[in-house]
């Protein structure tokens, strides 16, 4: 009986020794794995990083510089000319960059509030044209008139050609944006939403006060992509605006990369613009500029970062 007794107890020992060890070998494992895959993100954000750093190192960097050794990440010689050829510029990039900021701050506002009320519709069961208008929202990710009838439309029905909102409505909605936004709303409790009912709150007074703060990381992932496809948005300056001083700071960007001859008709002085045309920095001129368009967006993203993983999680997943 002893025997057995001790054979059994060894028996159990060596089985848990054995799951011990197994258990070792698999977070050693897990161990290394992980240790690989944030060895091979970091590269790839190092990779994802590195563009930038060089673009900003060359719009330091003087004209002979480049001229002689190309692009480097370490310039012969540093200079702000690009810089200051740009300020020279004044009322111009301005009156760009100024455009910009209005037309991705209203822009983003009527996007998010347009996407949070379209999709919170479509995301109640109880909602009698749910169907339809999910219908006719992922027809238009499917099948699209085309540019040309936009074009059309937006100058010749709407009236928005050359005009700042030109800018702003055609880019009002997104389906993708929605189908996310809705699939976020569903992962809230209908309990909640029902509570508030036998509450007496009213259906806009529940979306205000209950769904809207309970979806914070979800409208501020859309609203980071709504800002950012604004802020570079270069094409619709490009299409609807006639007169170059409605230029917005990225269509800006475009003209002065494809020609100097964007600049004359923002200066005043034709003589002053040969001058400046002359000893005009190009290459880290063109650098000073895309940091000036892309410094905003650097700065944006930490204030959405703890909402942007969450955000694009829920939305990607469920539903």
């Amino acid at each position: 009986m002893r025997y057995s007794r001790r054979r059994e107890k060894t028996t159990v020992l060596s089985r848990k020794r054995g799951e011990a060890v197994e258990e070792l070998k698999i977070n050693q494992i897990s161990k290394r794995t992980n240790l690989i895959l944030e060895l091979l993100m970091g590269l790839i954000a190092l990779c994802t990083a590195l563009p930038v750093v060089l673009v900003i190192i060359i719009s330091f960097s003087s004209e002979q510089s480049i001229f002689e050794k190309g692009y480097s990440f370490f310039p012969a010689e540093l200079s702000l000319k690009g810089y200051e050829f740009f300020l020279k510029l004044g009322d111009q990039l301005v009156k760009s960059y100024g455009i910009t900021i209005f037309v991705t701050i209203v822009g983003t506002t009527i996007s998010l509030t347009v996407t949070a009320l379209f999709a919170y519709v479509i995301s109640r069961q109880d909602y009698l044209f749910r169907k339809p208008l999910t219908f006719l929202m992922l027809f238009t990710m499917l099948f699209n008139g085309g540019m040309v009838p936009a074009y059309m439309i937006n100058t010749q029905l709407l009236h928005l050609g050359d005009s700042i909102w030109a800018l702003i409505l055609p880019m009002t909605i997104n389906a993708y944006y929605i189908i996310v936004l809705r699939t976020f709303y569903r992962s809230i409790p209908m309990e909640i939403i029902e509570a508030a009912r036998i509450d007496g709150s009213s259906e806009f007074n529940t979306f205000v006060k209950i769904v809207l703060p309970l979806s914070k990381p979800g409208i501020a992932t859309i609203g980071l992509f709504t800002m950012i496809t604004y802020w570079n948005d270069w094409f619709s300056g490009m299409l609807y605006m006639m007169d170059n001083r409605k230029y917005p700071v990225q269509t800006l960007l475009w003209s002065m990369q494809n020609s100097l001859e964007a600049m004359k008709a923002s200066s005043a002085n034709a003589l002053e613009y040969a001058e400046m045309a002359r000893n005009a920095p190009t290459e880290s001129g063109r650098m000073a500029l895309t940091v000036l368009v892309i410094l905003p967006i650097l700065l944006a993203y930490p204030f959405f970062q703890k909402y942007f993983v969450k955000g694009l999680t829920i939305g990607g997943v469920k539903g």
